[in-house]
């Protein structure tokens, strides 16, 4: 009888196959990744959309929450990220010219809605009153050059001539997502921040505390926009879904205002 025909044979190579295959499997069966890098105001938004992405695509989104300035820099540092979900449209379009962007994907995702928040009830915010006034100690806001959140309520400041008088009593996050922390915390008793967050601290409801949202026409468009770093279909099927109809209809109960185009 010649060796392995048998059926000892033929049972030893079933079992290196199954072996085999086990081994391999969850290599098999693992779901493809797309590492976003995601400016810190999108996080709670970002973070209700991955189960349901993750369902419709078999993508699994992986997040890196930063500033925009932060992240812009890493990206340029050569940081593997797939997308790019700025809190501007200046990093975007540079990342584009530079050519570290797919050329064409770039839009506006959302537009951001600055917010003037505290958690502490019955401070007279409207009109930024209080500001003016100087009736606290510590006014939390996120870096300026970094973050675009930060930029927006400096340039608030600035036309109604506050930025100089109130500098001393500044305290800035690397990120709007920091202020926020420095609020929530009790650090400062009030800052600038965005309204994705505040409404986000109150699940959705009626935010608690004391809040001003300034006329968008007293600070710059906070124009968020998106672009695709890597030219795969994860990127631009991802991107595809952030554009949809589903998604803009919720910007509004996150905070935002419905994304404006390219």
């Amino acid at each position: 009888m010649k060796a392995g025909c048998g059926s000892g044979g033929w049972i030893a190579l079933v079992l290196v196959g199954c072996a085999g295959i086990l081994l391999s499997g969850p290599q098999l069966l693992r779901a493809e990744e797309l590492r976003v890098a995601v400016a810190s105001n999108f996080r709670p938004a970002l973070e209700a959309l991955l189960p349901l992405y993750a369902r419709e695509s078999g993508v699994e989104l992986v997040p890196s929450y930063g500033s925009t300035g932060q992240l812009y820099a890493q990206i340029r540092h050569g940081a593997p990220y797939g997308v790019f979900l700025a809190a501007d449209a200046e990093r975007p379009r540079l990342l584009e010219e530079e050519g570290l962007a797919v050329a064409g994907s770039r839009f506006t995702y959302a537009v951001g809605q600055l917010a003037l928040w505290s958690p502490r009830e019955g401070l007279d915010l409207a009109g930024g009153r209080l500001l003016a006034e100087g009736g606290f100690r510590y006014l939390a806001l996120a870096n300026p050059s970094l973050a675009p959140y930060g930029a927006a309520a400096r340039a608030l400041l600035e036309r109604r001539g506050l930025w100089e008088a109130l500098r001393g009593r500044i305290v800035r996050g690397q990120n709007v997502a920091q202020a926020f922390q420095l609020v929530d915390s009790g650090a400062a008793e009030l800052g600038f921040v965005a309204y994705a967050q505040v409404l986000a601290r109150g699940g959705g409801g009626e935010p608690a505390g004391s809040l001003w949202l300034p006329p968008a026409a007293s600070y710059p468009a906070i124009e968020q926009q998106a672009v695709a770093l890597e030219d795969r279909s994860a990127a631009a099927d991802f991107l595809r879904f952030l554009r949809g109809e589903r998604v803009a209809a919720r910007l509004r109960e996150w905070g935002y205002r419905s994304g404006a185009g390219p």
